[in-house]
């Protein structure tokens, strides 16, 4: 199911950004660098349509861009997500600091390192 959102991206004094959809009401993110919030967002907002359809809570409908008003210091770009049939499952798990603070740096997305990781270990067993 393919879904496409303005968001909002806020340009922070330490040159990160925070990134809001305006038609998904909690729905935030950040990224320290643009790439990086341009991937957070996508995440973000993945993760957003999978927990309403879990829910079974409703998705609002998006808007067109030029209806969303962005303020000083921020812009507005539209966020595609493409989220799978197969349902994902939140699980927590520990990391060391370090290595949490590197995939933060390099804007890694934890979930998908680990279900690559996950995809490798169940294929070399079989």
């Amino acid at each position: 199911m393919e879904h496409v959102y303005p968001a909002i991206f806020h340009t922070n004094n330490d040159g990160s950004y925070t990134i809001t959809f305006p038609d998904l009401p909690g729905c935030i993110s950040e990224g320290k660098s643009l790439p990086n919030a341009m991937y957070m967002a996508q995440s973000g907002l993945k993760q957003w349509i999978e927990y309403l359809i879990d829910k079974k809570l409703p998705i609002g409908k998006a808007s067109l861009i030029e209806d969303v008003q962005p303020t000083g210091g921020e812009f507005t770009c539209y966020i595609y997500a493409d989220v799978k049939e197969g349902r994902a499952v939140k699980r927590t798990v520990s990391i060391p600091k370090e290595l949490d603070d590197k995939s933060i740096e390099l804007g890694l997305s934890l979930s998908r390192v680990l279900q690559d990781a996950l995809n490798d270990k169940i294929a070399s067993s079989n």
